[in-house]
């Protein structure tokens, strides 16, 4: 049996060899991150940011790519489809991973079976901000007043599925009201119809809104996410302000392609946790209304599912469609 099982163990340790060299080098060559929205969205900007911080220690320039459209699901597709060794990365964000599956009906991949998570970057909430001449100046007071106002509220967003959208369909499911949604081709011509008062409330990103906000131009009622914001302390959540459970935050975070070995997915893991730990990527990250979230794979997974299993529900009960 020893003669036997001393060459076995020969051939066995041949075979391992190899692939453990090749994860001690990695990465060898530079890496793309698809980027899956046009340039000079958030979603870009933070692949930039954590690009940027992860070559410096990974000894490798980490390159964006754009690869917009659909909603993000023609990028997203393009990194499931790519080989499954580290040099393909995808930017995952809510929008894509977690409202795109279930909006488009060939989005051509499955956020849970064709992405491996490496781990969350971190989280934006939006801001629900109305024009001053809407007579409220709290959610309570809001919803006091759509309920007195059935169906005559309209509200704007970037388009359709997007998390503007959707924050203000689960708003109006959690709380039984009747709003009626416009949709925009993108978040600066809602935030001018929004400023010109052609449309009373809108559910935006803090960056955008934030200085009309200090200006008095637009008011500020509360953040959408399940903690208050860094960048405005002051301001409530829509939870504690009379919705408890709600929540419509964005979440940021770094796949690869399902079959990514795992000794690729922790070194990855490891020079993200190292970069969302350097102040500077954090300032500039807080500067787009981003909180930084570390976490391991899994935490991120569950992430993706959970996310998924949110809005799914909702898009599919409003029954929504990808244009």
């Amino acid at each position: 049996m020893r003669k036997w099982r001393v060459p076995c163990l020969a051939v066995l340790m041949a075979f391992a060899a190899p692939a453990a060299a090749s994860a001690q080098v990695y990465p060898t060559r530079p890496i793309v991150l698809v980027s899956p929205f046009p340039p000079g969205g958030s979603v870009s900007l933070v692949a930039r940011i954590v690009a940027e911080k992860m070559s410096e220690t990974l000894g490798q320039s980490i390159v964006v790519e754009n690869r917009g459209g659909a909603g993000g699901t023609i990028g997203a597709r393009l990194v499931a489809k790519s080989p499954a060794d580290g040099y393909t990365l995808l930017l995952g964000y809510t929008g894509t991973l977690a409202i795109g599956p279930s909006l488009y009906a060939n989005a051509g991949f499955d956020p849970r079976k064709d992405f491996a998570a490496i781990g969350r970057i971190g989280s934006a909430p939006t801001m629900m901000v109305v024009h001053p001449s809407l007579p409220v100046h709290s959610v309570a007071e809001f919803i006091a007043y759509a309920k007195q106002n059935p169906g005559k509220i309209n509200y704007g967003s970037a388009g359709i599925g997007t998390v503007g959208q959707l924050a203000g369909e689960l708003l109006a499911t959690m709380a039984g009201l009747k709003l009626t949604h416009v949709p925009y081709k993108g978040t600066g011509p809602a935030l001018t119809d929004l400023l010109g008062g052609h449309i009373p409330l809108m559910f935006t990103p803090i960056p955008t809104a934030h200085g009309q906000v200090e200006s008095g131009l637009l008011r500020a009622l509360a953040v959408t996410s399940a903690q208050r914001s860094s960048l405005l302390p002051d301001l409530p959540t829509v939870a504690e302000s009379g919705l408890p459970g709600y929540e419509a935050g964005l979440r940021y975070g770094l796949v690869a392609p399902a079959g990514t070995p795992r000794a690729v997915i922790d070194r990855l893991n490891k020079e993200l946790r190292l970069a969302l730990a350097a102040e500077d990527v954090r300032q500039r990250l807080a500067a787009d209304g981003a909180e930084t979230l570390p976490s391991t794979p899994e935490e991120y997974a569950a992430d993706i599912d959970r996310e998924e299993a949110t809005w799914s529900k909702l898009v599919n009960a409003l029954g929504l469609k990808g244009e």
